[in-house]
């Protein structure tokens, strides 16, 4: 079954990488395997951590490590041979987010979009949304500062037994035992959501004065190894909830 797209982002992404080049680009000793369709697609040491941006790298592998029979419909991007949108056909589906590059900084690079595969490794380790940034880290420190959060004045949990999870580039974020949590405002929640860093996510919704706050607290059951200390902690939404350290508001 093949999987419905749009490809006109990726005519876009192509045409900017092809003029201008990407942001940076990175050989990475990793090995990099991808799975698609029950099939291990991509089984390679001479992948390439490419910024599209600023922000984060997609991983990009050499064409050669991709059995050739399984892209097909190679379809030029603008002008010359310079790269390709192409299809990758597995036994059962297939997905047109492919692109190939055949000249320039990327000449001989596959981009398979993340999302469209079903599970990428690096070494024998899952990895999940997009790769991690190799210059970004996360740093998880203990601290006793006493850590309040309040809705509307009403106090829902304190605790002065709390992980700060430093993370480069965004705001800190406290967790705390699950103990310190006064459960009568809170409802469960069905989402989940993915992070590269620290794996992935469940949720609870608040409930204070009849008001609901949706999907205010996280917390990982199974967190990835680096994050292993924030196992069963609970992190509250600066952004959602009031939240004060040795008395002082965090910013929302």
């Amino acid at each position: 079954m093949s999987q419905p797209y749009d490809r006109q982002d990726l005519i876009e992404l192509a045409e900017t990488l092809l003029s201008k080049g990407p942001h940076k680009i990175e050989r990475t000793p990793r090995r990099v395997r991808v799975l698609f369709d029950k099939t291990w697609i991509v089984d390679t040491t001479y992948a390439h951590h490419v910024w599209e941006h600023a922000y984060y790298p997609q991983y990009y592998v050499d064409s050669s490590s991709i059995d050739p029979g399984s892209i097909t419909n190679k379809e030029p991007v603008g002008d010359g041979n310079l790269a390709s949108l192409a299809m990758l056909q597995g036994p059962a589906k297939s997905t047109g987010r492919i692109l190939v590059f055949e000249q320039g900084q990327l000449a001989g690079l596959t981009r398979l979009e993340f999302a469209a595969m079903d599970a990428w490794y690096e070494e024998d380790t899952p990895i999940y949304v997009h790769p991690k940034d190799p210059y970004k880290r996360i740093d998880i420190l203990p601290s006793s500062r006493n850590l309040t959060v309040k809705v509307h004045n009403v106090v829902v949990a304190e605790s002065i037994m709390n992980l700060c999870l430093f993370e480069t580039g965004l705001r800190p974020r406290y967790y705390m035992p699950k103990t310190a949590i006064k459960w009568q405002y809170t409802a469960p929640s069905e989402t989940t959501t993915l992070c590269p860093y620290k794996g992935e996510a469940e949720y609870y919704h608040l409930i204070v004065d009849g008001k609901e706050i949706k999907d205010a607290i996280w917390w990982y059951r199974y967190p990835t190894q680096e994050s292993i200390q924030i196992a069963g902690m609970a992190c509250f939404y600066n952004e959602k909830v009031e939240v004060f350290v040795d008395g002082v508001e965090e910013e929302p």
